[in-house]
């Protein structure tokens, strides 16, 4: 066997036995998703700089005015995306991003379509929709992780720890903040905080953003300007502010699903609503070009020059708008920045409303910005240590990333309590899935009925008389026989000792005796829908039929349990690093 092929095997098994190797591949995929990041947002603002006739260092949303003409390109964006769906047939197809594949896939991306999402995602943002670019940050560090991961074979819990510090490190890479990207990582991806993936997921994040710095790229939020010192009395208002993010937050997520329900009534084909969509976008960009892209330009803008209120009020319904209008038609991207950039204007407003009614500023508008930016991301993207850590290295002032964390606190408290998703999971609701973080379920579906039943080769005729029953199953030799009637379909389940009590006619059938005959099980079923099955029976046991009632096995619900308990065992086992 040569070396070329001996190295793989070598590096694979090096990989799974130490977890420093796991941290130096980390590290590698750090370097990649650095670079991806870069790479896709040189793409996006190359683009923009020429449809848009901007100049060299001019971002999109901060530019004065752009001539109508130029704005025709959101709907040839629109085009550009139809077609490339088409081309790459993306619309026929379910694509999995990096949270759907942590909690139900294991970690396991297809490089294809983590492909498809980025260009998806470039095109809609470098042709000028309201859409960040972390998704597509996001999808190829994850993809990258997810495909080396695979190549070295690595255990589902070190793939998902892999894929979470892929994906952080694109977010801090993107960012510049090393913490904040870890965070993601971890609130968002993984779904926990574990011993086992704090130093891949921080190396990856260092990693990512040392690339990013090296190849000259400026952090989306670079030396926010902290205001007046919190005070404590401050917290209290912040904690306010934290509680108008969350339903505002709320009431943005909602918008969108149903800004696409009503667009799917449009007799429209669905590859061809972004273009419409664009057309809608003009109109805002007239107003106001801050409505465009993710609005990296207009947070700077808006954060460093005192606005009326009025204005801020304008520019927080119109972004609003812009971004359903841009996801409800079919744009491809997220609301990460953008939910930062909402937030910094509704703490602005806020602080601006204190102040005109109580005659005195109070709160800072500043700091309430900065505040209202990690509030209102984190009802939308969730992950409060995520934002407060976004900005403390934004700002380095500890005294206000506490009370983002406070304001944070009170938002994801109340989004958990009243809603219940992320803008992620949400979507992933919408299309039929369950999950409401990246916490690994995916094993849960593995666990079916038919998997987990003792198979029944031949089941018995409920027309069987008690007398020929007690002859063919004596006392002792089952404890429960599955029955079934004339058609070869199910018809309950009797138990041995039953039909050994005094009183019985031997002449009778034993289906007389039969019991559960309406509750039965399909062979996917998982196994909290086995677990629920049983109880709403309040059975030991049900059958295992197929969609025709054919009889396929049986299952009981102490062997269900144990099954339960040692696969949720081996989980937790995976996400501290016991393997």
């Amino acid at each position: 066997m040569s070396v070329l092929r001996l190295a793989p095997a070598w590096v694979r098994r090096k990989v799974r036995a130490s977890e420093a190797s796991l941290v130096l591949l980390a590290i590698a995929i750090g370097a990649g998703a650095g670079l991806l990041s870069v790479a896709q947002g040189a793409v996006a603002r190359t683009l923009q700089h020429w449809l848009f006739a901007l100049e060299a260092d001019q971002r999109l949303s901060a530019t004065a005015a752009i001539a109508p003409i130029a704005l025709l390109a959101l709907p040839f964006g629109g085009l550009m995306l139809a077609l490339f769906s088409r081309a790459t047939r993306a619309r026929q197809r379910r694509l999995v991003d990096a949270v759907e594949a942590n909690a139900l896939h294991g970690g396991r991306l297809s490089w294809s379509d983590s492909l498809v999402i980025s260009g998806q995602t470039i095109i809609s943002n470098g042709f000028g929709a309201s859409v960040g670019l972390e998704a597509a940050y996001a999808q190829l560090g994850a993809g990258l992780a997810s495909i080396a991961g695979g190549w070295l074979k690595l255990r589902r819990g070190d793939l998902r720890v892999l894929v979470g510090a892929g994906t952080g490190a694109a977010i801090a890479g993107a960012f510049g903040a090393p913490l904040a990207g870890a965070f993601y990582a971890f609130e968002i991806v993984i779904g926990a905080y574990t011993p086992a993936a704090i130093a891949p997921v921080a190396a990856a994040s260092l990693t990512g953003v040392l690339v990013a710095q090296m190849l000259g790229a400026q952090p989306y939020i670079v030396n926010a300007v902290a205001g007046e010192p919190v005070l404590s009395h401050h917290y209290l208002l912040y904690a306010g502010l934290g509680a108008i993010a969350a339903l505002l937050g709320i009431v943005l997520m909602r918008a969108v699903a149903e800004m696409e329900t009503l667009t799917r009534r449009l007799p429209v084909q669905p590859s061809w609503r972004p273009v419409l969509g664009g057309f809608l976008l003009i109109p805002l960009a007239i107003l106001t070009p801050q409505v465009l892209s993710a609005g990296h330009g207009a947070l700077h803008l808006d954060l460093e020059y005192g606005l009326p209120l009025s204005f801020l009020a304008a520019i927080f319904v119109m972004k609003s708008a812009a971004s359903v209008v841009s996801l409800g038609f079919g744009f491809r991207g997220g609301l990460f920045f953008a939910s930062l950039f909402l937030g910094s204007l509704l703490g602005h407003i806020y602080a601006d409303l204190i102040a005109w009614g109580a005659g005195t500023a109070i709160i800072d508008p500043q700091n309430a910005a900065l505040v209202g930016m990690a509030a209102f991301a984190v009802a939308v993207v969730g992950g409060p240590m995520t934002m407060a850590m976004l900005v403390l290295e934004a700002t380095h002032d500890f005294s206000l990333a506490g009370a983002a964390i406070a304001a944070s606190l009170v938002t994801t408290t109340i989004v958990r309590e009243t809603f219940g998703y992320s803008f992620s999971t949400w979507r992933l609701h919408l299309r039929g899935e369950t999950i409401k973080s990246a916490r690994d379920v995916g094993w849960i579906r593995t666990l079916t009925a038919g998997r987990m039943m003792r198979r029944v080769e031949r089941a018995t005729p409920a027309a069987m008389s008690i007398a020929e029953f007690r002859r063919t199953f004596p006392l002792g030799s089952t404890s429960r026989v599955v029955l079934i009637d004339e058609q070869d379909h199910y018809a309950g389940i009797v138990q041995t000792a039953r039909a050994y009590a005094d009183g019985l006619d031997p002449a009778a059938a034993i289906g007389t005796l039969a019991i559960h005959r309406n509750h039965a099980l399909l062979p996917d079923a998982d196994i909290k829908a086995v677990m629920s099955a049983l109880d709403t029976a309040d059975a030991d046991e049900l059958a295992v039929i197929d969609t025709h009632r054919a009889v396929l096995g049986l299952l009981s619900e102490p062997y269900v349990r144990r099954r339960y308990a040692e696969e949720l065992d081996k989980a937790q086992r995976e996400l501290f690093g016991e393997h």
